[in-house]
Parts: C-alpha cells; sequence; structure tokens
C-alpha cells in the first residue's frame, strides 16, 4: 500500500518542484551549454526497478577527455572548477527530478547502479532492485561514497526490507541536512567501481 502512496508524492513533489525550479535550472543549463561548449545534460544507462534499464539525467561536470584507446581520464583530470563547485552543492542531482516524473526513480531509494554490475551481485544484492532507485537513499545518508561497496549494497537491502513512510521521513531530513553541512560529498571521488573491487572474487 505504501508503495502506491510514495508513487503519488513522488510524482506531485516533482511536479511541483520541476515548475518551481525551471527559471533556475535553465539559467544553469545555459551557462553549462557555453562552459562545455555542447549538451550541459549528462546521461548514462542505470538498473532500476525490476532490472529495467533506463536513462539517468545529471547535469554535467566534466569535460569529455579520453586517452589514446578512447577510455575516459580519470574524473579529477576531467572536472572543472564550475563542474566541482555544482557537485559540491549537489545541483548536478536535480536534472534525476525528471527521471523520477516518469516513474524511474522515487526521490528515496537505493542509488541506481551501471547495468555493467548486475551480473556482480550476490542473491542478496540482488534483492535492492525490488524497489524503484532513489535520487537519495540510506547508503547515501550513512556515508555515500566513502563507503565499501558491501557496505552499500547491503544498506541499500536493508531499506528494502524496511521501507517505510517513517523511514523515508528520516532520511529526507538527513539529506537535506547533509547537503546543508556539505557533509559525504566526494567532488572527485576515487572510490573504486564495484566491477574492480570484485575483479579479484569473480576471476
Amino acid at each position: 500500500m505504501y508503495r502506491y502512496i510514495k508513487r503519488l508524492f513522488d510524482l506531485f513533489t516533482a511536479l511541483t518542484l520541476l515548475l518551481m525550479s525551471s527559471p533556475f535550472l535553465i539559467i544553469i543549463i545555459i551557462i553549462l551549454a557555453i562552459h562545455f561548449k555542447g549538451s550541459p545534460i549528462f546521461k548514462q544507462k542505470r538498473l532500476g526497478y525490476k532490472n529495467v534499464s533506463f536513462e539517468i539525467y545529471k547535469l554535467k561536470t566534466m569535460r569529455d577527455l579520453f586517452d589514446e584507446k578512447g577510455v575516459p581520464l580519470p574524473d579529477i583530470d576531467r572536472i572543472t572548477k564550475l563542474g566541482a563547485l555544482i557537485r559540491k552543492l549537489s545541483l548536478d542531482e536535480i536534472p534525476q527530478v525528471i527521471n523520477v516524473f516518469k516513474g524511474e526513480m522515487s526521490f528515496i531509494g537505493p542509488r541506481p547502479l551501471s547495468v555493467k554490475n548486475y551480473p556482480l551481485y550476490t542473491p542478496r544484492e540482488i534483492l535492492r532492485q525490488e524497489v524503484k532507485p532513489g535520487i537519495t537513499g540510506l547508503a547515501q545518508v550513512n556515508g555515500r561514497n566513502h563507503l565499501a561497496w558491501d557496505k552499500r549494497l547491503e544498506l541499500d537491502v536493508v531499506y528494502y526490507e524496511n521501507m517505510s513512510f517513517s523511514m523515508d521521513v528520516k532520511i529526507l531530513i538527513k539529506t537535506v541536512k547533509n547537503v546543508i553541512m556539505q557533509k559525504d560529498i566526494a567532488v572527485t571521488p576515487q572510490f573504486k567501481s564495484i566491477i574492480k573491487s570484485r575483479t579479484t572474487v569473480y576471476r
């Protein structure tokens, strides 16, 4: 029952935020379009609810720079000063409200990860796909990028097992506090991907 109430809340809040933030968002998009001399929106395939993939939207914060093999350079070499500021203020997440409005995401839930990660999940970790991914979640308010992958994925499953109105309210309040205090925000995270961190396990 709560899932339906949660969806109605997401839909109403997403529409309200889109209407209220559109003038501000348009200004940022224009600035980024000039700054990056191209599209100001970053899009990437992520794995969503029931393992259905979708394109996530974020404000662009890094230049498109690649090595001789066509592999993107490390974040620290590609992020710009403006991009770092946008990440520090968590403004890059704003376009995900569109994903929420479309029903691909929720405001609160496990962060959507790359589709490449799915084969590496344990049977228990696959349970994180039984709820819609979120802009913020239990793992994000308890360490975010500073957590090891095993811990992050375990918190995602804990959220699935205990999802409730009271838990969502607590996560939302803590998210607002963390953003205001700029807590656990890694502007250029050097955290290994789940693919790299589990390579030795799955050889």
